[in-house]
This record gives C-alpha cells, structure tokens and sequence, in this order.
C-alpha cells in the first residue's frame, strides 16, 4: 500500500482536536473483534471479507480511517 494513503495515530489525533469529521471503520477479523476488549465508540464493523456489502454505510464525504490488527 503507497504510504500516501496511511495515516498514523499522530495524525489522526491532528485532524481530530482540528474537529474534523472521521469515520473510523474496524476491519478486523471476527475472532480479533470478538477477543478484543478495545473498540472504538461509533466506530462501523465491517470484517475486511464483508467490505463490499457494506458499502452503503460509509459516509463519502467525510474522511475514513480504517483500522485492524
């Protein structure tokens, strides 16, 4: 992936105190959502495999971060 299109935790910390409006999304797996006890506050779950049958939730005019392990 071209490093143009990741942002690190010091950015997206940036853009937040900058209020900008971010649409987190968990990509991760089924068994590392279900054995994780750190989940953001409305964040979308979409599993990466599922992606395409959840378009419809994304927002496109806000900025998107996804994230997994």
């Amino acid at each position: 992936m071209p490093d143009s299109l990741r942002i690190g935790i010091n950015e997206v910390k940036k853009r937040m105190e900058a209020r900008e409006e971010i649409v987190f999304i968990d990509t991760r797996n089924p068994q590392a959502w279900a054995q994780s006890d750190v989940m953001l506050p409305k964040a979308i779950r979409v599993p990466v495999d599922d992606l395409d049958k959840h378009l419809y939730e994304i927002p496109k005019d806000k900025a998107i971060v996804t994230y997994c392990t």
